[in-house]
């Protein structure tokens, strides 16, 4: 059956089940590309030429810029460097790693937050076809000893403060890799500690200098391994997802692709704040495009509390972030409009109704509601510097009230999408001004098909008059493989389709929405089958909780849970009860963790779980979960077997609670 309609368009009929491989619905790509996907043009080679290219047309514009701090840590207006000095320092960098014996091909790390060395450093090896290789800013040690050794990285870039961390692994890592260049300057004791172990360490400034701008470029080609780019993974070691030359070129081809036909590309003209980490692809890929488009980049300052205020000095065009970034916006900006007096909030109300109302209609952002938009909707878009015009979305689903709020309150396009590192980023996105799309993930990308494969177990099937199933994906921009591991490259790629391990659901205007995930799922003792991570999202609708793991087993026939409260409706609920105490001690209180269970479970009936699917007991958790704990992943997906063996205790304690608490059978 041919469901979707509007914005895709069927290329490949349905395939029934055969021989053990399950059935799988038509093959899909975007109405933007039915008639073939996009495909490089003759001539690209490397990324490289995006940057060379730029620095061409516009060597006097800005590119890299980041605020200047003072003793007293305040901090100024954005300093740029131009393309033509970032050029320059890229080439010298270039030349200086040559010189240490490094060859194209060969793996050069880059460990630090996002400033204008990470992107100098990475331009550095573009140059010189040599592979560069985040190390994560965010796995801690033991993962960037793993990379550097797996990855044989014989050169790393470091963020001063990171320097203590690749010194404590050193040791275990000093035979793949044998020169460190700091993003500024480096202590003698390092110095020393590294020549012990027979490993060179320079400044930035002293690695320039070995460098030349009177230097030759190695020929390129698009088969090239631009990166190899560590995915955290939620079990097991990192796998190195390998993307080649061409993959990168043809994302950020298929992103200005998709902004021409549906939106407005970037120029010279606009600026993208860069704060998301650039060892992820989401935000690579932007900075990439803005690097094609000659756009310039402003660089955050690596502290979350001046995270609005380095927005509202810098006043970007172009803000990419992700939904927990979103979410607290949207709750700032609703308790302020909360406690700003019921005239103000009765204003607010109308003037939001009055254009959701022609947003549903489909009228664009920008005619929806003009005079609202100046008079109420004002403050909102200041709060991003006044100048946001694109808002994208990525790395996990977007909460669809968020979504509708921000579409509503931004006076700006926003476009959610979806996407892996092994997709080279974003492989579906939604249309902008497309409102039927909020909620979903949109469609293809114009160098990606898609299809959905039925997963029988789960209850998925791709063939059914609403299509459900695993996400799989054709196309020129997806991973060679994963480096050193043919054995799970061969898991997940199957006759040319990357299975991504996302269940969706075709929408009938063509888009994809993400309903489910295909490895989370067990069985309990009475042999019932649970998808946990659908019924944690469900939970989360609850505004009692702002996170919550839900764990079961095949030797138990009920739900347990670990949910971090909300802390203002957890002390809400004990002021009128007459409960006293801090946030620790109301979550450790019996009747607010009733409180909550019940809550929890009152929300699970009305989204029709089944009494299996709901929780028997649970702990109250007042710490969110974490990356320092190594409880969350860097794009915040829990890390199910470490949560276990950071609870174990807790959960044991909860089965026994449940078990006592149930009643005997008569």
């Amino acid at each position: 059956m041919t469901m979707p309609t509007a914005y895709t368009v069927a290329v490949e009929d349905a395939t029934p089940e055969s021989g053990g491989q399950p059935s799988a619905g038509p093959v899909y790509r975007s109405i933007y590309a039915k008639d073939g996907l996009l495909q490089l043009p003759t001539g690209f080679e490397s990324p490289w030429q995006f940057f060379s290219d730029s620095v061409k047309r516009n060597p006097g514009n800005r590119m890299l810029g980041r605020r200047q701090t003072n003793g007293d840590s305040k901090a100024g207006s954005y300093v740029w460097l131009t393309y033509q000095e970032a050029y320059d320092s890229a080439i010298r960098m270039g030349s200086a790693i040559r010189k240490c014996g490094v060859n194209p091909g060969d793996c050069c790390g880059i460990y630090g937050s996002n400033c204008p060395e990470w992107i100098i450093s990475m331009e550095a090896c573009n140059s010189q076809a040599i592979t560069y290789v985040p190390l994560y800013d965010t796995l801690g040690a033991n993962a960037v000893e793993f990379i550097i050794n797996h990855a044989e990285v014989s050169i790393a870039f470091v963020q001063e403060n990171k320097l203590a961390s690749i010194f404590s692994c050193l040791p275990r890592c000093s035979t793949q890799l044998k020169t460190i260049v700091s993003f500024n300057n480096v202590s003698s004791v390092h110095k020393k500690e590294a020549e012990e172990l027979g490993v060179s360490c320079y400044s930035w400034e002293e690695f320039y200098q070995l460098g030349s701008l009177d230097c030759e470029l190695p020929s390129k080609q698009k088969t090239n391994i631009c990166t190899i780019m560590y995915t955290s993974g939620t079990t097991g070691e990192p796998k190195g997802v390998i993307l080649n030359n061409a993959a990168i070129m043809a994302e950020v081809l298929s992103v200005d692709h998709i902004l021409l036909l549906t939106d407005k590309v970037a120029t010279e003209e606009d600026s993208y704040f860069s704060f998301l980490p650039l060892a992820h692809v989401y935000d690579q890929i932007m900075e990439t495009y803005c690097i094609y488009k000659g756009s310039s980049i402003g660089f955050w300052r690596g502290d979350i509390r001046f995270l609005l205020n380095d927005i509202q000095e810098l006043k970007p065009t172009i803000f990419s972030g992700v939904p927990r970034v979103y979410d607290r916006i949207y709750s700032g900006i609703l308790n302020k409009v909360s406690s700003g007096g019921s005239l103000r909030k009765m204003l607010f109300d109308y003037a939001y109704n009055y254009k959701l109302g022609y947003l549903s209609k489909g009228v664009p952002q920008e005619k929806a509601a003009p005079l609202l938009d100046k008079l109420v909707f004002d403050k909102i878009k200041e709060a991003f510097g006044g100048r946001v015009r694109l808002f994208l979305s990525g790395a996990a689903p977007l909460p669809r009230h968020v979504e509708e709020f921000l579409r509503v309150t931004s006076c700006a396009t926003l476009s959610q999408g979806y996407g892996l590192t092994e997709s080279c980023g974003g492989c579906l996105t939604s249309i902008a001004n497309v409102f039927t799309m909020m909620g979903t993930v949109g469609v293809p990308v114009t160098t990606i098909e898609v299809r959905l494969e039925s997963v029988p177990d789960m209850g998925y099937d791709a063939l059914s008059s609403t299509p459900r199933g695993e996400i799989c994906l054709r196309g020129s921009t997806l991973f060679s493989g994963y480096h050193k591991r043919q054995d799970l490259t061969e898991d997940v790629l199957i006759d040319g389709w990357f299975h991504t391990g996302d269940i969706g659901e075709w929408q009938p205007d063509g888009s994809m929405k993400i309903i489910d995930r295909k490895k989370n799922i067990f069985k309990l003792s009475q042999g019932e089958y649970v998808a946990v991570e659908n019924i944690e999202n469900i939970f989360l609708q609850c505004p009692l909780i702002t996170s919550i793991w839900v764990y079961g087993n095949s030797f138990e026939s009920f739900l347990v849970g670990v949910a971090v409260p909300d802390q203002k409706a957890l002390e809400d609920w004990a002021r009128n009860h007459n409960v006293t105490g801090d946030f620790k001690s109301l979550c450790e209180n019996l009747n607010a963790r009733k409180y909550i269970l019940d809550e929890l479970n009152s929300n699970g009936q009305k989204h029709h779980l089944r009494g299996f699917e709901l929780l028997k007991a649970i702990h109250l958790e007042p710490y969110p979960f974490d990356m320092e704990r190594d409880l969350i992943t860097p794009t915040f997906k829990l890390k199910r077997p470490r949560l276990l063996k950071y609870y174990k205790e807790r959960i044991d304690q909860l089965y026994e609670e449940a078990k006592k608490a149930a009643k005997p059978i008569s």
